[in-house]
């Protein structure tokens, strides 16, 4: 399989302190990684630097050009980016805020479009109300339309499920496993292992910036995946 993310001797520092070390990794096409670790591992800042949000102290990353294809921001612009801030504006509609993202990353459409995808994540009727009326699942949802309103090839996403009540944790569910049967690439960050389990093809626990553990999820049960993370993690 085509290799679409290739990370090689990552490391990221601040001052004294590292956040990653040494982390290699690839990421072959279609493949749903599930990305655990402590608070502090690392997780968040590894998925800052694939997105293009943060640089690298030292170390390579590499996309796959037929990802990037022709996008005008490259690399980035192939990378759907959800993080713990919906990077919403609270005083816009939700068709505003589509809107406004759309124009920034050369979305082609008009607002029949943008309405559809807004219903796509189960807010239909509600594309005319501020976002700042919308509950924390709410926002989350549009967050989702906002991150993959450009069709990327790479989607990237720190604690997604955080704040989602029981409908909107099935949506995402849903959501997840569709982009993975369209070939998608998903790199998720999550400390929910009975979730990341059922929704992944591929394990990686991260531990003081290393990747500490990297396996196919067939090659284990939850239970045994479970008893290596805490193994991992109590060092």
């Amino acid at each position: 399989m085509t290799n679409i993310i290739e990370v090689s001797g990552l490391a990221k520092h601040y001052g004294r302190n590292s956040a990653l070390r040494d982390l290699n990794l690839t990421v072959a096409a279609g493949e749903f990684i599930a990305l655990f670790g402590r608070n502090g591992a690392g997780k968040t800042t590894f998925l800052k630097i694939l997105a293009g949000l943060s640089r690298p102290s030292s170390g390579s990353l590499s996309i796959h050009p037929t990802v990037v294809g022709t996008r005008r921001y490259g690399a980035r612009g192939a990378m759907g980016y959800l993080s713990h801030n919906t990077s919403l504006y609270p005083d816009l509609t939700a068709l505003e805020n589509l809107r406004f993202y759309a124009r920034l990353m050369d979305v082609p459409g008009d607002d029949s479009f943008l309405v559809q995808r807004i219903e796509e994540v189960g807010l239909a009727g509600r594309e005319l109300e501020p976002v700042r009326n919308y509950s924390r699942g709410m926002q989350q949802r549009l967050a989702f339309a906002r991150a993959f309103l450009h069709n990327p090839g790479i989607l990237l996403l720190d604690e997604p499920f955080t704040g989602l009540d029981q409908a909107g944790s099935d949506f995402l569910q849903s959501y997840l496993l569709k982009a993975r049967s369209d070939g998608k690439v998903c790199i998720m960050a999550i400390h929910d292992m009975s979730m990341g389990y059922e929704v992944a093809d591929r394990l990686v626990v991260i531990e003081k910036g290393v990747a500490a553990l990297d396996v196919p999820k067939a090659s284990l049960t939850l239970a045994a995946f479970q008893e290596k993370y805490k193994a991992i993690t109590q060092k």
